[in-house]
């Protein structure tokens, strides 16, 4: 249940940054935007709270930062227009080789 809240975590993680992107993108509806973003981050914060509960703080938090930046990455490639190169793919590929590695060895 742990790791489901952490993961949890992580998506609402990806929220913010996009949040902060669509407001920079659509000005008229920056209140909006803000908001939504900032609620993102604040429940972000509250779920990995409880799951750093019972999971190593040093694995939870590589988990919850390395999944938010994968998802920010493949969200930024696929509707903001990201550029997409094997060089960008291969780092990415390592942050998630890494997420991986630390959950098959906290065990």
């Amino acid at each position: 249940m742990n790791w489901f809240i952490l993961i949890l975590a992580a998506l609402f993680e990806i929220g913010w940054p996009i949040g902060f992107k669509m407001s920079n993108q659509y000005p008229e509806k920056f209140g909006l935007y803000i908001t939504l973003g900032s609620l993102s981050m604040l429940l972000s914060g509250i779920l990995f709270y409880f799951a750093q509960k019972c999971i190593p703080i040093s694995t939870a938090y590589i988990v919850w930062t390395g999944l938010g930046a994968i998802g920010t990455f493949i969200i930024g490639l696929f509707f903001f227009g990201d550029t997409l190169s094997i060089s960008r793919m291969f780092f990415a590929l390592l942050i998630l080789i890494g997420i991986v590695g630390l959950e098959v060895v906290s065990k």
